[in-house]
């Protein structure tokens, strides 16, 4: 009973510890934002080393945060359950509504759609734990990049969700519920629909941040804008290889869904990297130390 009520009160110690964070995180990114943006460029960069327990300990809390952070976004989830469940039923081209095996399924169902939806209305404050975390490791330079990206990463993702679930997925669907209808009877499957539905959503949630991603490694001096250019035709052949993992089915119609928008965002990754990281936060460094 003792080793019981230790644990309870030692969850219950992390869970009032992880409110706690969710509701300071965002006077906290102010702060951050403030002292990053305050400082000028001169001012040296101060980096704290910390042993492995402490940084397994700050993951924990902010894993602990997001949870906590999640749990309204999930609430609201499960209210718009249902009625995304009967817009993707119609979607989908299930007249008659789509089939379960399980006398559970409906109910496990409307958890997913409600996670699945939580997952997408939490994701800027995810974001932030991940960037938060790694935050003590990078220069002030760095830093100010990855902030200035943060609003763009949030709006790229809901993007690319919506036009999975919009676009993409009734397509796909439209596309297939009509193949060969004298030789098949189209009922689909729940579980089956819902997967499908999120597994373009997620997928293109997050192929959708292609553009942030290739301007922040121009910014940071990794990857410059004119090698980007040479890579054209090898991002073609990822693409596509993307968007096979991305799709559900594999048959050339829902890939070119796919693949085409992500081409589009290569190409928008290389006009924004070549209008706004003409100059990388390296080459900036190294010019200034050669001046002193």
């Amino acid at each position: 009973m003792s080793t019981i009520a230790r644990t309870t009160g030692r969850v219950s110690g992390l869970a009032a510890s992880a409110i706690v964070s969710a509701a300071r995180s965002p006077s906290l990114l102010y702060h951050e934002l403030r002292d990053v943006y305050r400082a000028g460029d001169t001012t040296p960069d101060v980096f704290t080393e910390m042993p492995l327990t402490e940084h397994l300990r700050e993951l924990r809390q902010r894993i602990m945060t997001t949870v906590v952070a999640l749990i309204p976004a999930f609430i609201l989830g499960f209210y718009w359950a249902r009625p995304i469940l009967d817009d993707i039923s119609v979607k989908a081209n299930a007249t008659s509504g789509m089939d379960v095996r399980s006398p559970t399924e409906p109910l496990m169902l409307t958890f997913k759609i409600a996670l699945y939806v939580a997952v997408a209305l939490g994701m800027p404050v995810i974001v932030y734990e991940f960037v938060a975390f790694l935050a003590p490791g990078m220069t002030r330079r760095e830093k100010r990049v990855l902030f200035a990206a943060l609003p763009f990463i949030a709006v790229l993702f809901l993007s690319g969700a919506g036009y999975g679930y919009f676009i993409a997925a009734p397509q796909a669907l439209h596309f297939l519920s009509g193949w060969n209808t004298k030789a098949f009877l189209w009922q689909p499957d729940g579980p089956e629909i819902i997967s499908f539905f999120m597994a373009l959503m997620l997928g293109l949630g997050f192929a959708f941040q292609l553009p942030i991603i290739m301007f922040v490694l121009a910014k940071i001096g990794i990857v410059p804008t004119s090698r980007m250019r040479k890579w054209r035709r090898y991002a073609i052949l990822v693409n596509t290889v993307a968007a096979a993992v991305i799709t559900p089915s594999t048959d050339p119609f829902n890939m070119m869904l796919v693949a085409v928008p992500l081409y589009l965002l290569y190409e928008l990754g290389i006009i924004i990297s070549s209008a706004f990281a003409k100059t990388s936060i390296r080459s900036a460094a190294a010019a200034s130390s050669t001046r002193t």
